[in-house]
């Protein structure tokens, strides 16, 4: 069911306990036949209200295209509570919106974590057997894996430990003022998710945009995803002086032109 108040769409995703509503913004094409639209996928811990996402949208407006924002539950406007969060209930809601919300081919725009959900988006639509539904992928600061790749080998004994008798540690973040959560739920569910165990076989263009000064999420990991993409049209950009916002002016045309670029791909 989907609720429409002040701009913002409301979508119910899950029944009993797992129930949670989902905010989202969609704006609707304007003579844009034979064009996809764009879908947002935000970063963990971030929102739909996001300099990159906002911008991503005045794009859209000014070029007709049809975009989708929307928070993860524990995110933003949505509902649910953040402790709850793990790649697959993010991923059940991101389904549920580009089911109901986001009909036909769609360019998915994924920031850090949300180019994690964009790959496994890829998967699971193809296991649907509609894989046309992704025209392309725009991954910026893409940390798949991110749980077991990047943290799991740096986790301290005083992590370990909260993990084991509380189910979760906090660290200090600077993006805001509230520490980041990670949950033993989390890691668990990472393990399930992985993407970087095999050949990923995406079936349409994809372009990466990678910062090398970026303290979360190393350039090389960028690099190790390339290699698990050995049969698509991949472009890879390192910003030598980029950090993981990639929200800088010039960021951001990279990511507009990056959009113009799998448009005119067709």
């Amino acid at each position: 069911m989907t609720v429409e108040s002040h701009g913002t769409t409301t979508l119910t995703v899950g029944e009993g306990a797992t129930k949670r509503t989902i905010a989202l913004v969609r704006r609707a094409p304007r003579d844009a036949v034979g064009r996809p639209g764009l879908v947002w996928l935000g970063g963990y811990r971030s929102d739909m209200d996001g300099t990159k996402a906002v911008e991503l949208d005045r794009y859209c407006g000014a070029e007709g295209l049809a975009c989708t924002r929307f928070d993860y539950s524990g995110h933003g406007r949505s509902g649910g509570d953040f402790r709850d969060g793990t790649i697959s209930r993010w991923l059940e809601e991101s389904l549920a919106v580009m089911g109901q919300e986001a009909p036909g081919p769609q360019i998915l725009v994924g920031s850090s974590m949300g180019a994690w959900i964009a790959l496994r988006l890829v998967q699971e639509f193809q296991r649907r057997g509609e894989a046309d539904r992704i025209a392309g992928l725009i991954l910026l600061a893409p940390a798949p894996d991110f749980t077991i790749e990047l943290m799991e080998p740096e986790l301290t004994e005083a992590q370990k430990s909260d993990l084991e008798s509380k189910g979760y540690f906090e660290e200090p973040t600077p993006y805001g003022p509230e520490p980041n959560v990670f949950t033993r739920a989390l890691f668990e569910d990472g393990r399930r998710n992985r993407v970087l165990n095999g050949v990923i076989d995406a079936g349409c263009p994809i372009h990466i945009i990678q910062g090398m000064a970026d303290p979360d999420v190393p350039h090389t990991h960028a690099l190790r995803l390339v290699e698990h993409l050995p049969a698509d049209d991949v472009v890879l950009t390192l910003v030598r002086d980029g950090d993981h916002r990639l929200s800088r002016p010039q960021d951001i045309e990279r990511m507009l032109q990056a959009i113009r670029d799998l448009i005119h791909q067709g």
